[in-house]
């Protein structure tokens, strides 16, 4: 008997997890990413989307802008733009959209790192829905403030002039459309449409980064902290369907933020707020109005998301994999 009891297998030392005990949800010992890392992620991310998607940016937002029917839908808008004014038109803004998308990945991730741990349970480390749908709508709220109202006024005054000669253009580029704004309406004019962009971006990442990490946890058995990298077309798949219910549910907002910084806030004044705008758009051009340029948002947003967790999620783990317990691939 003594024999068999001293062949039987050692029990694990104390404190010690079984793999089927191992950690899920960040709540282990194993320290997370940090912010700063999870913004550097999102920066690249940005780039990549910025690069990729700028002519679906500008169809929609000319699409948003018409108001005599001047464009028969997505593909005419991209043609009438690239025969009209060539097709370096459809990346008009590009240096305004890549500098946002860029600063506000970084700001969207590192700020939303930094308010899920406020909302984290301390006995468990995890993260509640309702902790993550607020650590999201946050980081909404601060991006759209700090970062997204500024260079979109900038971007759509841009994207809504016509031609490409610098003579006949009003603003010449993005510096000088900011100064010429500031000089002409302001530095409030630079945040024109604040409000419903706020509404709109705060909205967007609520819904977003919760419905992330639960794509990732159903489709993939991938929860937060616990050292498991996704493969590049693991992470678009979850970050396209990411993305797919935020434009639906914010289009109204969508529109009436381009409204609002399209028209400034000297000069022919039609939208006086967000409220205004919005029964003014239902009166004059009904309630499908209201959902202009959902289609190209859908054809930019989603896959936008794709492309940006792709690069963010493998950024990520590669930190894990160099500087934290090794990841399971």
């Amino acid at each position: 008997m003594a024999a068999a009891s001293s062949s039987s297998p050692s029990p694990p030392p104390p404190g010690a997890a079984s793999p089927a005990e191992e950690p899920r949800g960040g709540g282990g010992g194993r320290p997370p990413v940090p912010p700063y890392v999870k913004a550097a992620a999102g920066s690249l991310g940005g780039v990549m989307e910025a690069c990729c998607l700028q002519p679906i940016d500008v169809v929609k937002t000319r699409l948003q802008l018409d108001r005599s029917g001047a464009y028969r839908g997505i593909a005419h808008c991209g043609a009438t733009v690239a025969r009209a004014e060539g097709v370096r038109a459809l990346w008009k803004g590009l240096t305004p959209f890549a500098t946002h998308l860029t600063l506000k990945y970084a700001l969207r991730l590192g700020s939303n790192a930094v308010l899920q741990s406020a909302f984290k349970d301390p006995a468990t480390g995890k993260v509640s829905a309702h902790g993550r749908l607020a650590s999201g709508f946050g980081a909404g709220v601060i991006e759209a403030l700090l970062i997204v109202t500024p260079f979109e006024v900038v971007k759509i005054r841009l994207q809504q002039q016509k031609g490409l000669s610098p003579d006949l253009l009003r603003y010449k580029g993005p510096v000088h459309c900011a100064r010429t704004i500031v000089r002409e309406e302001g530095l409030r004019g630079l945040w024109s449409g604040a409000l419903p962009t706020v509404m709109r971006n705060g909205t967007n990442q609520a819904a977003m980064f919760s419905a992330k990490n639960t794509f990732d946890i159903v489709l993939w058995k991938k929860h937060e902290g616990d050292g498991k990298v996704l493969l590049p077309w693991q992470s678009m798949i979850s970050g396209f369907l990411a993305g797919t219910a935020g434009p639906v549910c914010t289009g109204p907002f969508d529109v009436v933020k381009t409204r609002l910084m399209a028209q400034g806030r000297t000069g022919d004044i039609k939208y006086t707020g967000m409220v205004h705008a919005i029964r003014t758009i239902y009166a004059e051009e009904g309630l499908r109005a209201l959902w202009k340029g959902l289609l190209p948002r859908l054809m930019r947003i989603p896959p936008g998301q794709a492309i940006m967790w792709a690069v963010a999620d493998q950024v990520m783990g590669l930190y894990e994999r160099s500087y934290l317990q090794p990841a399971h691939v």
